[in-house]
């Protein structure tokens, strides 16, 4: 049976797919086991010594603090914008595709195939309008609970929301990552695989993390400084060997 260029769709769409999700499996891994390796992690701990200067330092920044979390709800609250207004474009090209069903295209253009790249995307933009609106609803959490007068809520409560806020804002973006090989996928398989492998090496050259995690001096007089993260894993593994 001869070759045609519809068997690149199953071939290299899967593949393209497969390399994507094995890669944010192994960083959730990471983030998981070792989330010093990770600029999420690193983040993290630059952000619970913020929470904890901000509440226990009887609130004399909290001007400050309000205005950090304002502008983490206008960004999250902006991406899920942008995200629900590219939802409407995916409707409004899923009633024209004619400009996607070209001869030009290598690759199935078939009504049924054009069908499941829209929905796919679709898919991805409603995923990442739906985490940044959780991000959002996270940040807005946080500014209740700093903005409390005389409480005695413990800090980490506002931990916890600060830091889900970030991680479903990882979230939103890590959907928006993978809608891109989706949209390159409608000039064709090749195309779409060649990012989700170009997409893979460089979010892995954003997402590592060298450097070691800052100690940073407690705000409680007595207590310790806040302790690396590596230093409080079971195993000890030296960050040369776990960052590719």
């Amino acid at each position: 049976m001869a070759f045609q260029k519809e068997y690149l769709d199953l071939f290299l769409v899967p593949s393209g797919l497969i390399i994507m999700f094995g890669y944010h499996l192994y960083l959730l891994y990471r983030y998981l086991k070792v989330p010093h390796t990770t600029v999420m992690g690193f983040e993290n701990n630059d952000k619970r010594a913020w929470v904890e200067k901000v509440m226990l330092d009887d609130k004399k920044n909290i001007d400050t603090a309000l205005t950090v979390l304002g502008s983490s709800l206008n960004g999250a609250t902006f991406l899920a914008s942008i995200s629900l207004s590219l939802s409407f474009l995916i409707g409004a090209w899923m009633a024209n595709n004619s400009v996607f069903s070209s001869e030009l295209i290598y690759g199935d253009t078939r009504l049924e195939t054009m069908s499941i790249k829209f929905i796919s995307l679709l898919l991805c933009f409603m995923l990442a309008f739906s985490c940044f609106v959780q991000s959002s609803r996270c940040f807005i959490h946080a500014n209740y609970l700093i903005s409390t007068p005389d409480t005695d809520i413990p800090v980490s409560y506002v931990e916890l929301a600060v830091i889900r806020g970030g991680d479903f804002w990882s979230l939103g973006l890590r959907a928006l990552y993978f809608a891109t090989p989706l949209l390159l996928w409608f000039f064709g398989p090749i195309p779409m695989f060649a990012t989700s492998i170009g997409m893979v090496f460089l979010l892995h050259y954003f997402d590592k993390n060298t450097k070691q995690l800052h100690r940073h001096r407690s705000s409680v007089k007595g207590k310790k400084p806040y302790e690396r993260l590596e230093e409080t894993t079971s195993t000890k593994v030296p960050i040369e060997h776990l960052v590719m």
